[in-house]
């Protein structure tokens, strides 16, 4: 096959056939074609050679050209296709470094070996220019909803012809044990977009919770127009599901407009889901308020949160306890993705005999460290006391308040409670100095004996180990793995310090070292200022 005048304007006709059909740009169809067609001529040329075609856009003419480029003599390695200043100088007046040296050759005539190479290289350009023109289309679409109709099943994942590509839903998307027969028509969430070796890949979803959204979206007016949000969505799919909702509209009821009128809205997603019972709750600013919303139907008589820890204490009556947990859980775990929140659910009962617990260990505290009868040390507990440190540096005048204390208890009793911290304070720090704590830590200010013994029997005994210590190695955290919380205990977290303090404390030592520059975190100081006041 060579290319002649009789068949130039075939090239052009073909490639917009091409490009029609696969729905791309017909240059990029001439550009395969380019390449396929230098790659023969390199063949009948030879490999080394650097040739190139150029496909007129209007007449069809193939123009076969070989180029050299301009390299310094030290530099060639491939004299077929580089060429010295000095033998340019035959085709070009003043040639300088890095121009190319252009000479037209023959046209190839294409065996057949040749023109199923060309063949095939146009195919591969052809798919190539079609995954990149479907992957730009869907990349947009990502977290949308899309309507597709079902090819087949392989290995229990479902492939959609979305139009113009195809797309899978595993098995794992899928809402409980739904199938699907070919030809069946399918709604789904595209999850993710990505590009892959054997080409870009759309991966649909029927069990993200981004889903539901979705389909609300459509159904509700109001949140397609802003004026209700969804905050949050929390799913077990197939079984059940919580969405939490917000009217930036006083006038509007963000739950009763979702629910529709007798159901309407609400059934609408219900009936796509597989028949999903869905819980609308109003979504509040306040964590306490939001979270006995989110345990519905179950009612709650007290809530405690744990900023810190990230967890949340909900004291529920005896009887409604089954209920706030729910079937295998499901209540109390849907209400804490919703919130983002770790729920431990007590009964009254629970707490009440874990606040006697306490009550009874903190009288026994002060029986045992002040001397004193149960009477005495249950009024201090009553009164709000929990420790020594309490008693011994309160103001007087609030242990005289209490009923049956004159000024002799009091004073006593404060003398005593100093004497046993001493003690301990003495106990503590001969216990680390035993341990090897150094001067350089037991002088830095802000630690107590009993920090300064926790620190040492950990291996930190100078500043300078004290120095390299993170603060959450300090003061504990929280971080996530595979999505559970997990506890990172602190080598001072018994002593209440918090992740502050213990960034505090260590900086403060990292500058007694010289390791910071003073100055420097008092010019981030204002900068963080400003950036809390935001």
């Amino acid at each position: 096959m060579a290319i002649t005048s009789a068949n130039q304007l075939e090239l052009l006709q073909t490639a917009e056939a091409v490009a029609r059909e696969k729905m791309i740009d017909p240059d990029l169809v001439i550009q395969a074609m380019e390449d396929s067609l230098a790659r023969a001529a390199k063949s009948r040329y030879g490999a080394e050679l650097d040739i190139r075609v150029k496909i007129d856009r209007k007449t069809g003419r193939a123009t076969f050209a070989r180029i050299r480029t301009v390299t310094d003599e030290a530099e060639i390695e491939n004299h077929h296709a580089q060429i010295t200043i000095k033998q340019a100088k035959q085709y070009k007046a003043d040639p300088e470094i890095g121009d190319e040296i252009i000479d037209e050759v023959p046209p190839v005539d294409l065996g057949r070996i040749a023109a199923q190479s060309a063949k095939q290289v146009i195919l591969q350009k052809v798919r190539e220019a079609e995954r990149d023109r479907q992957f730009e289309e869907f990349k947009d679409r990502k977290g949308s909803i899309i309507n597709g109709m079902v090819k087949r099943e392989e290995y229990g994942n479902i492939i959609v012809d979305i139009g113009r590509g195809e797309a899978i839903l595993r098995r794992n998307e899928k809402i409980g044990r739904e199938s699907y027969r070919p030809n069946d028509r399918i709604r789904c969430y595209i999850k993710d977009v990505r590009r892959e070796p054997r080409g870009p890949q759309v991966f649909l979803s029927r069990t993200d919770p981004q889903f539901m959204a979705e389909l609300f979206k459509m159904e509700v007016p109001e949140i397609y127009d802003g004026i209700i949000e969804i905050k949050a969505v929390a799913r077990d799919p197939g079984s059940r599901a919580k969405i939490a909702v917000i009217s930036y509209d006083n006038s509007i009821d963000p739950v009763g407009a979702c629910v529709g009128m007798r159901g309407s809205r609400v059934q609408a997603v219900v009936n796509e889901l597989q028949g999903e019972k869905i819980d609308i709750i109003p979504w509040n600013q306040d964590q306490a308020t939001f979270l006995v919303n989110a345990l519905q139907p179950a009612e709650v008589s007290k809530v405690v949160i744990d900023d810190d820890a990230g967890k949340i204490e909900v004291v529920v009556p005896d009887e409604q306890l089954s209920l706030a947990i729910g079937r295998r859980g499901q209540n109390v775990r849907l209400a804490s993705q919703l919130t983002a929140l770790d729920i431990d659910i007590m009964t009254e009962s629970d707490e009440s005999a874990r606040r006697q617990a306490e009550f009874t260990e903190r009288t026994n505290l002060f029986m045992e460290t002040l001397d004193i009868d149960e009477m005495m040390a249950q009024l201090l507990v009553s009164e709000g006391f929990t420790n020594l440190e309490e008693v011994a540096y309160v103001e007087a005048d609030e242990l005289l308040s209490i009923d049956g204390f004159d000024e002799g208890t009091a004073n006593e009793l404060q003398a005593r409670a100093r004497d046993h911290l001493e003690a301990a304070n003495k106990k503590a720090m001969d216990n680390a100095r035993a341990l090897g704590l150094e001067d350089s830590l037991a002088e830095f200010e802000g630690l107590t004996p009993q920090m300064l013994e926790a620190l040492a029997k950990d291996d930190i005994k100078t500043l300078e180990d004290f120095a390299t210590c993170a603060d959450w190695e300090l003061a504990g955290g929280w971080t996530t793995e595979n999505g559970q919380r997990k506890k990172d205990e602190g080598v001072l977290e018994a002593f209440d310090v918090s992740l502050e303090e213990a960034q505090t404390m260590v900086m403060t030592a990292r500058v007694l070292l010289g390791w910071v520059d003073p100055t420097e975190l008092e010019a981030e100081a204002p900068e963080a200022e400003e950036e809390d006041e935001e």
